[in-house]
């Protein structure tokens, strides 16, 4: 997807703000404001923003377990069948 349609200045958000997040939350593509002909913000729907928020949470829990493997920290299903078997036994 290209931003590069969706720039629009500081003043046109002052100016149209309620049209703006009309416009947003129906075609859920982020848009770019730029101050002095410079980037500076993104805006976007909270739906589009929460669905962003879990899919970081769930490739940081992808990486941590990545890293679990490179480190060796990982036992089999059997091991760990075993071991709750074990425990539940004790209990």
């Amino acid at each position: 997807m290209r931003y590069s349609s969706q720039v629009k200045p500081i003043s046109y958000l002052k100016a149209n703000a309620a049209e703006v997040l009309a416009h947003l939350a129906e075609r859920r593509e982020p848009l770019v404001i730029t101050q002095n002909g410079e980037a500076k913000a993104v805006l976007q729907d909270v739906v589009t923003f929460e669905e962003t928020q879990e899919t970081l949470a769930l490739l940081k829990i992808l990486a941590l377990g990545n890293r679990e493997v490179q480190a060796g920290s990982v036992r089999t299903v059997a091991d760990v069948v075993a071991r709750l078997r074990a425990e539940r036994a004790s209990a």
